[in-house]
């Protein structure tokens, strides 16, 4: 009970900072927009009122042109970063993303730019325009996610031995309905150098890994779970005999004689 009050704590305290960042972007894009406006209001209102010609507003309407053209990039960048953040929005604050292969948590959200928080807790500062033509890959949006053990037992192991770790498995899987789905895989991937052979266990969690701490956790328990089905059914990995050539050198300098007289 005490866990699901935190996580709905963190939840509700995830959306209040997203709603805040979400509501200080559309500020901002309120503010350029309405900058905008009241540029094409008065020069309408010049028009109407016969202050300014049509060729004054020609020139005008050139100069900004040009001034444009300057900044085009500039303009190219807010209009990718607005598309991104108003139309994509692949994420909110508080989301776990995945970008360049590196898993970071949304901090703060901007028209320009993304402020991001590391494992390591430092802040990372994307431009929207650069995300727009990246990945990403976010963990909360995700449905019911997967996870693998690789782990390697001896290659003479009884087929009887393997069965009844596949069965010991699905047991205790099935055992913990709120941390696992009961699909799950046990895959024989590959034998090597004749003594050992390679397998990987895929499970589904009921979580996403939105939550990592707790994701970690469930998988840590699994792994302690298969060492103790090792122990039980006596699973182990032996090394193949090596080999081993001894050489003794022998010296071919006698040392004096420690009591010889010297001269």
């Amino acid at each position: 009970y005490v866990g699901i009050q935190v996580h709905a704590y963190v939840e509700r305290k995830a959306l209040a900072h997203s709603l805040n960042d979400t509501k200080t972007a559309v500020q901002q894009l309120h503010r350029l927009a309405s900058a905008i406006v009241v540029v094409i209001i008065i020069v309408v209102s010049l028009l109407v009122m016969g202050v300014a010609t049509i060729k004054v507003v020609f020139v005008v309407t050139s100069q900004l042109l040009i001034v444009g053209f300057m900044f085009q990039n500039t303009c190219k960048t807010i209009f990718e970063s607005i598309i991104f953040v108003f139309v994509m929005h692949p994420f909110d604050v508080g989301d776990r993303c995945v970008i360049d292969g590196v898993q970071m948590i949304v901090e703060e959200m901007n028209i320009l730019t993304t402020v991001f928080l590391r494992y390591d807790m430092e802040k990372i500062y994307y431009p929207n325009s650069v995300l727009l033509t990246k990945p990403i890959s976010n963990f909360r949006r995700s449905p019911d996610m997967g996870d693998t053990v690789d782990f390697t037992i001896d290659v003479s192991t009884p087929v009887e031995d393997i069965n009844a770790l596949k069965k010991a498995i699905q047991l205790y899987i099935e055992s913990k309905p709120k941390h696992w789905s009961p699909k799950h895989t046990l895959i024989f991937k590959e034998i090597e150098n004749m003594d050992k052979m390679k397998l990987v266990l895929c499970v589904q969690h009921t979580i996403n890994h939105q939550n990592y701490g707790e994701k970690s956790s469930r998988r840590s328990e699994l792994v302690f779970e298969l060492k103790k089905i090792f122990e039980a059914l006596g699973i182990k990995y032996h090394l193949l005999p090596q080999e081993v050539h001894l050489i003794t050198n022998q010296l071919n300098n006698v040392m004096p004689n420690a009591n010889a007289r010297i001269p």
